[in-house]
This record gives structure tokens, sequence and C-alpha cells, in this order.
């Protein structure tokens, strides 16, 4: 029988409004702030009770985790990813080895790489937690490596997704932060100037993809990270570099694509990726409204000669401008990429999330892997994700990676993963996992196989958030987000019949599934909008077999929810935002308490029961609510765990929990 103490995991994504809500009874105490020792040692737990244990397990997911690669002469320059500082280097391809690199002063992530014409100046933009005072462009002059790069400035808004630089020097980026419409910025090197040409797209999320020629600037956008309501679908614009005027030129037939997300200036075409249709583009450069269309999703266009490579994720494909023909050009699964180039001699060097270079000859479909931390690149903690422990394992997730620590050993292993473990469980020995992007419900046993994908969520809905064990009925069950088209959805997978039955929107158009919990084999799902306005914040209670709504409750928090757990008859409803904690008596569906949670609390969080208690984790505090009083107490203040997708925390079979202290990964023990 599986016990049910270490299965109800939550965790948060994105944001949404505030609310206040009525004190309870809370009691909280300091706490000293060190760097976690490698063993164990006591922190203040809370009045008349043993102190909790802390045992500090190491750093959580160690990799040289990546998210751009650029070819420039004979070094492919890559940039880290969920990394502190974020870090480029240096990858030189006749040697195979890493042989330069820089930090940056700012930022988590460096998705955008652009270089100029004459191969010495490579620029990046970063990714940052939010649009402060901080540079998100930089510059590094190639002919002086061991000089550090520089920062150039921010554009208006918090990320820089793409770079491209046009023949002249000019630096074009895009980019957004999914709050407002995306705008093109221009770097002229000669004034040092940074400045927009303003919103072509007002109904647009998120811009990922921008290329430059002597004459234009070509835009590329949608709604992938913000999508539904009046958001747009797919938008390309070129603006007239004369001018700075705008105008669409994307092929009738991609209209209904949900975003531009790759970009590149070929021989004498514009090739565009464009996700949702299964289908590409190649527009004239001297006619706009001529185009050919490649029968493949694509990203990352390079050409020689009449090969157009791109990449399909796990694998590169060609296609030919004489025969119209599409082929794959290699059969090895690498991943996902984040960089491909031809190199002078023909061959592609493709740059996997999975942290290697391959060398790929298309002409005898070879690859030749070299992996990057062997190679010498510097490997460093990532920010986590998802987080869970059972069968003598803990395991955290990463960057196509979890990490797998042995809890008798400390032995890490990296397991290989596709995409990003936003959850994560164990049922009698074995992990299960919700992947984003689009990879569904994955699944590993220690003591047979390998991970692989169990079941695919419905369509459209690729983020998945909450994930939990239905013991009643032997479902999995699962809350996603749909990225592209808002809402949420709700899935039940059995693992002895590995069917998967969903329901698209259990709550309404506007709110996300964020949050599952689970007793007596009834569902509830919490609400969240990832929008400013609309609905909010409803609980629904749902029969997952008969596949019903049995009742729902709006708390008067005027949040989202964060996080739900379910003790004895209670259902415990954590708000976003400092919004508080609606407990809600499951037996007459009302709410009967509201505690302030904002001493331990901020925004997002996490729940978890163990023990009998419902324990939380925020981004600064691990805390336990008693399930019969409601009083809230702060088990391990200052813990600050260094997360990518909000803070997470699980528990084991021996009623242990686990979470992170800035980028290690903590065990504690509650005897209180």
């Amino acid at each position: 029988m599986l016990d049910p103490r270490p299965i109800n995991r939550r965790r948060l994504l994105q944001a949404g409004g505030g609310f206040g809500l009525a004190a309870a009874a809370t009691t909280l105490l300091g706490a000293r702030a060190s760097a976690a020792p490698p063993t164990h040692h006591h922190e203040p737990g809370h009045p008349g009770s043993t102190p909790p244990t802390i045992t500090d397990l190491g750093p959580g997911v160690v990799q040289f985790s990546l998210m751009s690669g650029l070819l420039v002469g004979d070094t492919v320059y890559i940039g880290s990813r969920n990394l502190a500082p974020a870090r480029l280097i240096g990858f030189h391809v006749p040697t195979r080895t890493v042989v330069s690199s820089t930090d940056l002063g700012s930022g988590y992530s460096i998705q955008a790489l652009a270089a100029d014409a004459t191969g010495r100046y490579l620029y990046a933009g970063v990714l940052r937690n939010a649009a402060d005072s901080t540079p998100n462009l930089y510059r590094w002059d190639l002919t002086t490596p061991a000089t550090p790069a520089v920062a150039l400035g921010q554009t208006g808004e918090r990320d820089v997704r793409a770079l491209a630089v046009a023949p002249d020097g000019k630096v074009f980026a895009v980019g957004g932060n999914a709050q407002n419409a995306p705008a093109l910025w221009e770097y002229d090197p000669a004034t040092g100037a940074i400045t927009s040409w303003g919103v072509p797209d007002p109904g647009a999320t998120l811009a990922q993809a921008v290329a430059a020629t002597d004459t234009a600037v070509f835009f590329g956008a949608g709604s992938v990270l913000a999508g539904g309501g009046s958001a747009s679908n797919a938008s390309l614009f070129a603006f007239d570099r004369t001018t700075r005027k705008p105008t669409s030129i994307l092929p009738p037939a991609f209209a209904t694509g949900v975003s531009v997300t790759s970009l590149s200036v070929l021989d004498d075409s514009l090739a565009v990726g464009v996700n949702g249709l299964g289908k590409s583009a190649l527009i004239d450069l001297a006619d706009y409204t001529s185009a050919t269309v490649i029968p493949r999703t694509a990203v990352l266009f390079r050409q020689q000669g009449d090969q157009v490579y791109f990449v399909n994720d796990p694998y590169v494909w060609a296609y030919s401008t004489t025969s119209k023909s599409t082929t794959q050009v290699e059969t090895a699964d690498l991943g996902t990429l984040w960089g491909l180039d031809v190199t002078g001699d023909g061959k592609l060097e493709a740059v996997s999330a999975d942290g290697f270079v391959a060398e790929i000859d298309p002409t005898a479909a070879s690859v030749v892997r070299t992996d990057l931390v062997a190679a010498g690149a510097p490997a460093g903690a990532q920010l986590a994700m998802g987080v869970a422990a059972g069968g003598g394992y803990a395991y955290l997730g990463g960057t196509s990676t979890i990490a797998r620590h042995e809890l008798s050993t400390g032995a890490v292993v990296n397991l290989s993963f596709e995409g990003e473990a936003k959850d994560a469980l164990v049922l009698n020995g074995v992990l299960y996992t919700g992947q984003y992007n689009n990879e569904g419900i994955w699944s590993y046993d220690p003591n047979s196989g390998v991970p692989h994908q169990v079941a695919a969520l419905a369509n459209g809905q690729n983020r998945p958030l909450n994930i939990c064990w239905d013991a009643v009925n032997g479902l999995l069950l699962a809350g996603a987000q749909d990225d592209t088209a808002g809402g949420g959805s709700l899935a039940a997978y059995n693992p002895k019949t590995a069917g998967i039955t969903s329901w698209v929107n259990p709550i309404d158009t506007s709110q996300t599934v964020r949050a599952v919990a689970t007793a007596d084999g009834i569902a509830y799902l919490g609400g969240d909008n990832i929008y400013p306005t609309g609905p909010r914040g409803t609980v629904v209670a749902w029969d997952p077999v008969a596949g019903r709504e049995l009742w729902r409750l709006v708390p008067t928090m005027g949040a989202g929810i964060a996080a739900l757990a379910v003790q004895g008859r209670y259902l415990f409803a954590m708000g976003r935002h400092a919004a508080g904690l609606t407990v809600i008596d499951r037996t007459t569906a009302t709410a009967v308490q509201t505690v302030d949670m904002s001493s331990v609390c901020t925004d997002f969080g996490a729940l978890v029961v163990n023990r009998g208690f419902v324990y939380g984790v925020s981004d600064s505090t691990v805390f336990r609510i008693d399930p019969e009083t409601f009083a809230v107490t702060a088990v391990v203040p200052g813990i600050n765990g260094a997360w990518y997708s909000g803070p997470h925390i699980g528990s084991d079979e021996n009623g242990y929990l686990y979470t992170m202290r800035d980028r290690n990964l903590v065990r504690i023990d509650d005897q209180g």
C-alpha cells in the first residue's frame, strides 16, 4: 500500500493579483543564516520541541546547462542557462575543447547570441528575473577573449530572446516579458544608444526572432508564454531601415500559427520558423509575397549551396532548394538543440541542451559528440525545479536533466529527461514527473530501464504544473497550463493500464489548474490566471472517475491559488501574492478560516502533507500548518532556495522533507 504522506507537492510559475485575509494564530521565530555544512546540524524550530535536523545533501543539479550556441570562425560560443553567474564559453572546433569563457554581470540565462560581420564582436542578450536597472545586453571582444564581456545597457523590456547584427554593425534585439507587447530595439555601436523602433503587434506577448539586412529588419512574434484571450497569433514584420515603418509579411498560409520562433537570412531568402502548423517558410528577399513552404516545423536555419539545414528536435534535417525535398540528416537523438551551424568543411556543429556539441557529417550521416564538461566547460549548480523523494533516492529537476541523489551513499547521477521537470513524485520506488514543454508525464524506475514518456497531455497543455497520487482510484493526477490559448486541464493517468483521460478547462477558459490535491477519491483543483484581469482563485472538487464537477468555491482572497493540500476533513488553499491561507471544510464545501501567511510567503509556494501536518515552502521559509488550530509556524526561516519555477517541497516514506537551501538540496527532519 502506498503511503499517502509524501505525495502532495505544490508549486507555481507565473504571476497574478493580490489580496488580504483575516489573521489567525501564527508563531514565527528568528533563525541564524549560514551556509550548509556537509553534515547535518540543528537550527531553531518552535517552542517546546526538538529543533529540526537539517542535512545538507550537497549541490542539487550540477552541469553546464546551456541555452544558445553560435559558430564564429572556428569556435562555437555557448551561453549558459540557470547558472550563476551567467557565462559564455568558447568551444574550439578543431581541438574539441573549451578555450575561453567570460562571466556576465546580470541575468540567469543567455538565450540570444549574434556576431558582427567581421567576427570580432559577439553580442549576448540575457533573461532577467525582473525589469530592473541591470543590463540585458552585452558585448565580448573575441580578439581579446581574456578580457571580460562588457555591459552595453538594457532594452526597455526584461528579456532579450533574440539578436541580429546588420551588415553595417547595428544590433537589433527582441524579447519582452509577457506582460506587455514586445518592441523592436536597436543598439548603435557608434553612439552606444539603445532605442525602440516601436511595437508592431500590440496583441503579441513575446518576440523570439529577429534578422537584419542592409535594408530591412525582420521581427517575429506571437503568443507562446501568455497566450489566449486577446493575444495574437504568429506575426512577422519587415521594418524598413530608412523609415522604421513595419509591414506585415507573414504568408497567409501561416496566419493561424502560434508564434514565429526563428528567423534567418540565407542566400536569397528569409527562413521563417513557425510554431503550431507543422511547416516553415522561405520568403524571397526580393519579393516578400513569394514564399516556399517547407513541410516541417523548423528552427535554426543554415544554408550551404542548395541545402537548407534546420532543426526539428531531436534531429537535424535538410531541405533541397533544387529538388524541393526534405530529408533527415542523421538519426541520433540529439535532444533539444540550441545551436546549429555549418563549418568550412561542410560539417555541422549542433549544440544540445543535454550538454554536448555534436559534429554531424551530412554525407556519412555520422555524429560525433563532445561532452562540454569533459571538454573544459565549468559545471555549476543550476536553479532547481521539481523535487521528489522515496525508495532511497531524492530527485531534483534541472534543464534536460534530473539529478538522482542516492541517500545512503551521497552519490549523484544526472538522468537525461527531455525538457524540464515541473513537478515529480515517487510511487513504490518509481519516479513520475510532469515535463515541460509538451512532454507530458515521464517515468523512471531506478531498478530497470531509462527515463521515458508514459503519457501525453491534451493538445496544447504544454506546461504541467502539479502532480499528485490518487490512491483510492489508482490514478496519477496532473494539472496543466496551456501557454498558447490560456486556461488549463486536469489529466488522470493510470499506471497499470497506461491509459490517460484529460479534461480541458475544468475550472473555466481563463484559469489554469495550478494546484491539485486528492483525498477519498476526489480531486481538488486550484485555479490561477496568468492575465491581470479575469477570474482566479477558484477551487473545484472533481470526480476523476466520472469526470464531473462536484462543487466549487471562490475564496475571498482576490488572488490565484498557489498550492493545495488535504489533511483530514480540511482542504488548505494557499493564495499567491501573500494572499493568505483559506481553510475549506470538504464535507460542507465552505471556507471556515482564513490565515495571514504574509510573514512566511510572498507569492509562490508549495505544500505537502507529512507526519500529520501540512508543511510548506516559500522563496524564504519552510513552515508548518497545524491541521487542527491552523496555526502557522516557521520551521526553517531563511531557507532561500534557488528555484527556477517557484519553490517546491517533497517528502519520503520516512517522513523527511526535501527542498533547496540556496543551490543545495537539503533534508529536513522536523521532530516537533
